[in-house]
């Protein structure tokens, strides 16, 4: 069993940043890959960026990548999502997720975008970004 609490949205002016926490409870978070999702009024959830078990590789959306940074400490039971030069279309609440990795090897690699991956999610947290 893992528990996520997202914490660090708000709101911003176009062009800030803003950075994004998820804190894990359970003693088995470095056994699962983390990802983040958002959703937009509206719209379905999308993926946004993930990270292995280990911190050694790193997904991103097309519409974020080298705009935001996805990294964990495992000791800290944390997964952090800094985010840079925000635009309006980047509103949305974003939550955070967990997919196990103790299945078959290479699983996450292959399906690290896909809602269905994630075993566990946390409650979101609102980003807002203004014009």
């Amino acid at each position: 069993q893992l528990q996520l609490v997202e914490s660090g949205g708000g709101l911003v002016q176009a062009g800030g940043s803003l950075r994004l926490s998820c804190l894990a409870s359970g003693r088995t978070f470095s056994m699962y890959a983390m990802g983040w999702f958002r959703q937009a009024p509206g719209k379905e959830r999308e993926f946004v960026a993930g990270i292995n078990w280990s911190g050694s590789s790193t997904y991103y959306v097309d519409s974020v990548r080298g705009r935001f940074t996805i990294s964990r400490d495992n000791a800290k039971r944390t997964v952090v999502l800094e985010m840079s030069s925000l635009k309006p279309v980047d509103t949305a609440v974003y939550y955070c997720a967990a997919s196990w990795e103790g299945g078959p090897a290479g699983f996450y690699d292959g399906n690290y975008n896909r809602y269905g991956a994630y075993d566990y999610w946390g409650q979101g947290t609102p980003v807002t970004v203004s014009s």
